[in-house]
């Protein structure tokens, strides 16, 4: 699953001459801890409640706070396993998404990531994840579906996604196996593009720490 497939614009980003009560009011509507701030499409940076709550003036617009702005950001076709990894490490409520030509798109939520993660990568069960990347004309599920088989493994989940203005797939899969040696060598033998593996140590132990930070971080 990438990025794109996240993200929402159901929360407004603020403008540079939006005061920072309107702020503090969004953050309390939209349960977040954080709300971009956008000029023209162009990401000024991320403001946080706690420094909104520290600043005695709530009548003053964004621009003329002055408050220091961090300026986190996630690319459309990143994979959430970085989006996961950047969020948690930075211990943010919502990031900005940015396309190619670095414009902002909208943001992603910390619960809108537990919610779709959590059952796209069959978070409770033991195994490994492999991601392809393919052309559209060349994606068949029946022959990844035998591949997988074919070394005694079964499919937990898989996801596709596709780019604008791109005839590429990536295919995320699930499988009940943490050893993925002999699955990659026949995609492989196939040849098949693998962009990334995660194995039960690299990717569900780190994503079942990463969601549980996640749901410790909301109280929920």
């Amino acid at each position: 699953m990438l990025v794109v497939d996240l993200i929402t614009d159901e929360i407004p980003p603020l403008k540079t001459t939006d005061t920072v009560e309107l702020a503090l009011d969004w953050m309390e509507q939209f349960k977040v801890s954080h709300l971009p701030v956008v000029k023209d499409r162009e990401l000024i940076g991320v403001v946080s409640e706690t420094d909104l709550m520290d600043y005695n003036h709530p009548e003053e617009t964004i621009d003329a706070s002055k408050l220091h702005l961090m300026r986190p950001a996630i690319h459309l076709h990143q994979h959430t396993y970085e989006l996961v990894k950047l969020m948690t490490s930075l211990n943010l409520t919502l990031i900005p998404v940015l396309d190619e030509d670095e414009k902002y798109k909208g943001c992603i939520t910390l619960k809108g990531i537990v919610q779709n993660l959590s059952t796209m990568i069959s978070v409770q069960n033991p195994g490994g994840v492999i991601v392809l990347e393919l052309n559209q004309n060349d994606y068949s599920v029946t022959q990844i579906g035998n591949i997988i088989e074919g070394n005694d493994a079964k499919i937990l989940s898989l996801h596709v996604s596709s780019q604008p203005d791109s005839m590429k797939l990536e295919v995320t899969i699930k499988v009940n196996r943490e050893d993925l040696s002999s699955i990659i060598q026949t995609f492989n033998r196939y040849n098949y593009i693998i962009k990334a593996t995660y194995s039960h140590s690299d990717y569900e132990t780190g994503m079942k720490d990463r969601l549980n930070e996640f749901l410790h971080f909301l109280n929920i």
